[in-house]
């Protein structure tokens, strides 16, 4: 008996219950009662199975399928169930037939992976992937008269994987082969043109300044680019731009084009339909307001857009963002490099010609002075005599720092040559160390000198040879204080060896490999003196190379080192120039010998004093003691002749740690210091001073070759009363130490005079002070350049001064910042404030008078008052001018005086018609 239509439905889901209410007897297959055994196993099969099946059955290929399969259709279903396959797969029969025709004739399954299917199941002609089986279908005779179908669809896979490899296609491109950006972008496009299926059309934009330039499109010239707008001026994009979204992409805004087909007739996908969307991405830069550019593409119109598809479309926006900054940096970083190469030729050539130029003055003033020193007819007075020597001096010294910048310049431009001459080098070698003896002796050192006779002459330089061995010569004598140097010429059947060992401090390891570098020079070294270039041991390193051999270097901190100028035979047998040698033997020798003799220049113990009939007679700082550091003999012996012309006794000391002894021995009226000195420098001589309480109000006076305002800002910082750059005029470095120990003694002009001292700080009695009247109107002051000091009682409305409250008038000149820092440390400086706190309101308060003097205009009175206060743990200090506020002069603004206030203490600033004042406040706690 048969059982009911429904029980064979049954268990099959949705579609099993589709099934059982369709109307069967109206289809090929007839009622359901009717159906031979073998059809209803088959079902039952399909139905139970949750793998997509389905099963064709008679000749009208009547389909029967589960749920899986269901979904594989889309919309094709439920009108396929008991449909002809042929119908329902119209569009894709042309593939499926011969699979299905093949088994139906055979009787072999066969299996088909990742079968490309055009399906129109979503309202379009997708590409749709599934790996299928076909396994003939028999009845209750054994006859084949259907299909069983197994499929499982795979197209995210495929297209999954497909577009992995663009993305991987497009990263190897980030590799740096290409450094230009147009070139880059031209390999991305033919990349991506390789991916026809996934990306139809594409087109690459960069932000060009205020434009978007198209760099690259796929088709390129005979293909579509046409349609595209070539440029956009973000200004005004014109209607192609909008149309396409460039501008709101380029605004970081992705944009969609629905319109293509109409703009752009182009077939895509695997059936050539028509493009029908596009994409405008904008391009990720570092800056996420303004990205690099626009990333135009097309979307296939054989695959929806949907979310794995615009992600895919982002990640392709990236990797080829990622490309093109590649490019770009490499590009920048070429172009730098270039500039750099170009500012290197340039630099070489400058330091070329402004040797060149250097050498005529120079010829000029050596000249005059030789002649003025051999003049035989009429000979200097001794005092003259020592003033033409220290010119011819100096003048000699600069001649040798000239043409060693010079020959290095040539070596590094590569216009450097050898004249390279046959020379006995053994006693060119001893000769040239023969002229160190006298220096290396008066320095207390051996020196020792082993240059045998070589086995054969060598072609080399003698010039060159000469300032390898003075330049190394010059090095041990400069940093070796006691035991040897040893000057050694030594060959094999290989080299010529010329080695120079010394005892003396020793390099440590980590400078070592930078110890022929270009003004490398090892921080902290102690040595015979500060001065040099710095480019000694590479003019070394050069010229040794230029002669075919090269130079390397071996030393143990506190045993000494060893520099060994290797010159292989082989390069020594090259031919020798004929004609007469360049007469500059020895000159670089005696140069070197010259100025190391400075360095040995011991200045005596005794304080050398003034002259009395020099200096003004009635001068009340007549007697004053100035203590006078700096390594250069020469200088030392000038400032010591001009110092003491005013009458002062002065101290000469070499650098800042003998300065130290001999102030905590003997305390002087104010110290004059070089800034560049061996043991301690200038700086950390004038830090070590404000940090001791008994030297803190010591006048220091700074020196320096090294100008410009961030040198001077940290002498002054550090706790300096004045910086003056060399080279320096002698009547204002006198002007200047008279003014800075005038303010040290706390006198006025009339006090200056005799008429009794004034008082630079008043300390207010433990007691509050009661408020006293106004302030009286101020005295005349002293010219600028005396920078001189007027003391004021000032009045104490909010009771902030218990413990200090004492005020100063200054003229409203630069040099009175000094004056006002050496009277606010005078006045805190007592009164247990910490150090680093007084550093700071010192520098807001300079740059607070500093901002007085520049700003204040047409200024009723031509001053600055200056007040400060202290009570509990509070400090004010208050900068008052008598102006109008105007703005500085850019050439004036340095930039930093607001910052610099507001970082060390909390400032208000009150302007009225009167003036302006500048309150600058710090808690103790």
């Amino acid at each position: 008996m048969t059982r009911p239509s429904s029980d064979l439905f049954s268990g099959g889901g949705d579609t099993g219950r589709l099934l059982a209410e369709l109307d069967w007897a109206h289809t090929p297959l007839g009622p359901v009662g009717g159906w031979p055994q073998s059809l209803r196993a088959a079902v039952r099969m399909v139905l139970s199975s949750r793998y997509p099946m389905l099963l064709l059955w008679g000749d009208d290929f009547s389909q029967l399928y589960n749920d899986a399969y269901s979904a594989l259709i889309g919309d094709k279903h439920p009108a396929a169930l008991g449909d002809d396959v042929r119908v329902t797969l119209a569009e894709g029969w042309d593939v499926l037939a011969p699979l299905i025709e093949e088994a139906m004739a055979t009787g072999v399954a066969s299996w088909v992976p990742a079968l490309q299917l055009l399906l129109e199941r979503a309202g379009y002609r997708e590409e749709a992937y599934f790996s299928v089986s076909h396994a003939p279908a028999r009845d209750d005779d054994g006859r084949t008269v259907g299909v069983l179908t197994v499929c499982s669809e795979v197209t995210q896979q495929v297209v999954g994987e497909r577009r992995l490899r663009l993305l991987r296609d497009l990263s190897v491109l980030g590799d740096g082969r290409t450094v230009d950006v147009d070139a880059t972008g031209a390999r991305l496009i033919d990349v991506i043109d390789g991916h026809p299926l996934d990306v139809p059309f594409a087109a690459i934009y960069l932000r060009d300044g205020t434009a978007l330039r198209r760099v690259a499109c796929t088709g390129g010239d005979r293909g579509h680019a046409g349609a595209l707008p070539d440029a956009v001026e973000l200004a005004d994009p014109g209607p192609p731009a909008y149309a396409w979204g460039l501008t709101d992409a380029v605004e970081g805004r992705t944009a969609q084009v629905t319109d293509v087909a109409d703009r752009l007739p182009l077939p895509a996908g695997p059936w050539d339909d028509p493009v029908r969307n596009a994409l405008a991405l904008p391009l990720p830069s570092a800056d996420e307001d303004q990205p690099l550019g626009v990333l135009l593409v097309g979307v296939s119109p054989s695959r929806g857009l949907d979310e794995a598809y615009r992600s895919f479309h982002q990640l392709l926006a990236q990797q080829i963002s990622v490309a093109l900054r590649n490019a770009q940096e490499y590009e920048e970083e070429r172009r730098r490099v270039e500039a750099m190469a170009e500012l290197d030729r340039v630099k070489t050539d400058f330091f070329a010609n402004v040797s060149h130029e250097f050498r005529t003055p120079l010829t000029l003033i050596l000249g005059p002075l030789t002649d003025a020193l051999t003049d035989a007819t009429a000979p200097l007075a001794a005092v003259q005599r020592e003033r033409v020597e220290t010119g011819w001096r100096n003048a000699t010294r600069l001649l040798t720092l000239v043409n060693s910048l010079l020959t290095f310049s040539s070596l590094e431009a590569g216009r450097a040559r050898s004249d390279a001459r046959l020379v006995d080098l053994a006693a060119l070698t001893a000769e040239l160390a023969g002229v160190f003896r006298a220096a290396v002796e008066r320095a207390g050192l051996t020196l020792e000198v082993s240059c045998p006779p070589l086995p054969r002459p060598v072609a080399v330089d003698p010039v060159n040879w000469e300032r390898i061995v003075t330049n190394l010569l010059s090095n041990a004598l400069k940093y070796t204080f006691i035991g040897r140097i040893r000057v050694t010429l030594d060959a094999d059947d290989e080299e010529v060896r010329l080695t120079v060992t010394d005892t003396g401090i020793g390099i440590a390891e980590r400078d070592l490999p930078k110890l022929f570098e270009r003004f490398h020079r090892v921080r902290g070294a102690r040595s015979r003196s500060h001065e040099g270039t710095g480019i000694g041991l590479a003019l070394v390193h050069e010229l040794a190379r230029l002669e075919g051999g090269d130079v390397r270097a071996t030393s143990q901190v506190g045993v000494g080192s060893r520099f060994t100028v290797t010159l292989p035979w082989s390069a020594t047998h090259r031919t020798a120039v004929s004609g007469p040698a360049v007469d500059e033997r020895g000159d670089a020798a005696r140069a070197a010998v010259e100025e190391a003799m400075g360095w040995l220049t011991e200045p005596g113990d005794a304080v050398t004093e003034p002259d009395p009939a020099s200096g003004p007679g009635t001068d009340e700082l007549a007697g004053a003691r100035i203590l006078l550091a700096d390594d250069n003999a020469d200088m030392r012996a000038y400032l010591i002749r001009l110092l003491t012309g005013q009458g002062w006794r002065v101290r000469a000391v070499t650098d800042g740690r003998q300065a130290l002894d001999e102030i905590h021995r003997d305390l002087p009226d104010l110290v004059l210091t070089d800034v560049m000195m061996p043991v301690l420098d200038g700086f950390d001589l004038v830090r070590r001073l404000r940090a001791d309480p008994t030297t803190r109000a010591l006048p220091v006076l700074v020196l320096s070759a090294r100008a410009g305002g961030e040198a001077s800002v940290e002498g002054l910082s550090l706790g300096a009363d004045d910086y003056l750059v060399k080279p320096f005029a002698a009547a204002e470095l006198i002007a200047r130490i008279r003014a800075s120990i005038r303010r040290a003694r706390g006198r006025t002009p009339a006090a200056a005079s005799g008429d009794g001292p004034a008082t630079v700080a008043t300390p207010a009695p433990s007691a509050r002070r009661a408020p006293v009247g106004p302030i009286p109107s101020a005295p005349a002051v002293e010219p600028v350049h005396d920078a001189s000091v007027v003391a004021e009682t000032p009045v104490d409305p909010d009771g902030l001064g218990d413990l200090l409250d004492v005020g100063w008038a200054y003229p409203s000149a630069p040099t009175s910042a000094a004056a006002m820092r050496r009277d606010v440390r005078g006045a805190l400086g007592d009164l247990d404030v910490d150090p680093d706190v007084l550093e700071d309101l010192l520098l807001a308060g300079s740059e607070a008078m500093n901002n007085a003097v520049e700003h204040a205009q047409r200024p009723s009175r031509p001053e600055v008052r200056v007040r400060v206060q202290m009570g509990g743990d509070l400090i004010r200090i208050s900068v008052r001018d008598f102006g109008t506020w105007r703005d500085r002069r850019p050439a004036m603004d340095r930039g930093r005086g607001a910052l610099l206030m507001n970082a060390y203490g909390d400032v208000r600033l009150v302007s009225t018609a009167e003036g302006t004042t500048v309150t600058i406040e710090r808690r103790l706690a």
